[in-house]
């Protein structure tokens, strides 16, 4: 029996942040609890369930040098992710289930937090011809996709209706992929003032609409994994209002930075999609507000210092971010722009429930996945503490608030911070 006393609890179900504690039992939560009793004293922090981060990179197999799955797990636990949802985007592909066992396998024998992968919905990722999406489910798969566009709408209408006989979920990443060839910055004055090629925030709509309406036709299950500009939502609306089951999610970069962080060509905010501009931020953060959008991931994409230290057109995308989600997306909370029951709604119990987890509850018989951190707590983040292989984060030497002090799974601690 573990008992967690004097906690303010975050309860994203019921939508309220309340004193109590929590106990638990073989590795799931027996009570929540109001009154007084012994326990671990939790020094009135914030009690809340783990976060299910939902499209993270991890390099087995073919890029261990960038992450692996004991660093990444480390890098999770540290960061209050209990659940990390890994893509398929290795080196080979995740494609088969035989390489999706060996990658489970590692991932049980490596990671102190749950994994739970994401397989190719196209061979080798290359958008030609599709997987055995039903072996790949049985073998373990909670979703299906490419990590980018699958440019063949033929092909892509014949995944979505073969998932669709099967409840398969389908995450797509939205974009026209001729407009957005060669872009790594988005088109404007900022674009055109450092010389680098952009694409247009149309191609992300142009996407979308696509997908949208494949899904209408086939009835399939489709999650956007990265919305990222205001003109897409409207779509998004759309086949909300019309009853698809469609969801959406939005990366904490884009939720918290615009294209102006990019400075004078700073690689670490090179990202895909790339750094949208403020009006798109924002129009982000109204949708997640509103609940339109349902996700909020890192997108934890590891990329090496030789990647990373080239020219910006030639510099690899991506950013860590499992250990800087949580109080990045903290900011969202001290800005005013949402609480921390819809904040959690994003980070945990809407991706728990979109892949058909139990976890993202503080409720009876729910896993005991748990993060203890202190809202409040300021501090000056350093790259080289991070636990991440690779060190490619947009946060380095940013002032931030909000911290980690422990973390549980299945009532199992693995993280608890060192005083300082």
């Amino acid at each position: 029996m573990l008992t967690l006393v004097n906690a303010r609890l975050v309860d994203p179900e019921g939508d309220r942040v309340f004193a109590g504690g929590v106990a638990v039992e073989d590795g799931r939560i027996v009570e929540v609890f109001a009154d007084a009793r012994p326990g671990i004293d939790c020094g009135d922090r914030c009690l809340a369930p783990g976060i299910v981060d939902v499209g993270v990179k991890v390099g087995e197999p073919g890029e261990r040098h960038k992450e692996s799955f004991r660093t990444a797990g480390a890098a999770a636990a540290a960061g209050g992710v209990t659940t990390m949802v890994t893509r398929p985007d290795t080196r080979p592909a995740i494609d088969t289930p035989e390489a999706l066992e060996f990658q489970s396998r590692r991932a049980v024998g490596a990671s102190p937090v749950n994994v739970l992968p994401m397989a190719a919905l196209t061979k080798g990722r290359d958008g030609r011809e599709m997987t055995e999406i039903g072996f790949l489910m049985d073998a373990g798969a909670v979703a299906f996709t490419d990590a980018r566009t699958v440019a063949d709408a033929r092909v892509f209408q014949r995944c979505l209706t073969y998932a669709a006989g099967l409840g398969a979920l389908i995450v797509g990443h939205p974009q026209e992929p001729a407009l957005s060839a060669g872009a790594c910055m988005t088109t404007g004055q900022f674009a055109s003032m450092l010389g680098l090629p952009g694409v247009s925030p149309v191609a992300e709509r142009i996407g979308l609409e696509r997908d949208l309406a494949l899904v209408e036709a086939t009835g399939a299950r489709y999650h956007a994994d990265q919305l990222s500009v205001a003109a897409a939502l409207p779509a998004l609306r759309r086949a909300r209002e019309a009853g698809l089951a469609v969801t959406a999610g939005a990366s904490i970069h884009h939720l918290t930075l615009n294209e102006l962080d990019v400075g004078e060509y700073r690689t670490f905010f090179k990202l895909t999609p790339p750094l949208r501009s403020e009006d798109d931020r924002m129009a982000l953060v109204e949708a997640l507000a509103e609940g339109l959008i349902d996700v909020v991931g890192s997108f934890h994409t590891p990329q090496d210092e030789e990647e990373k230290r080239l020219p910006f057109e030639e510099a690899a995308p991506g950013a860590v971010g499992l250990e800087t989600l949580l109080p990045a997306a903290l900011r969202l909370v001290h800005d005013r722009h949402l609480g921390l029951p819809a904040l959690w709604r994003a980070l945990a119990l809407n991706p728990a429930r979109l892949l058909g987890l139990g976890c993202g509850r503080l409720a009876a018989g729910a896993p005991a996945d748990l993060v203890l951190f202190d809202p409040d707590a300021p501090f000056v983040l350093d790259r080289a503490t991070l636990r991440s292989k690779s060190k490619n984060t947009p946060f380095d030497l940013a002032r931030m608030q909000g911290r980690v002090l422990r973390t549980w799974v299945a009532g199992r601690e693995v993280f608890a911070r060192e005083a300082e």
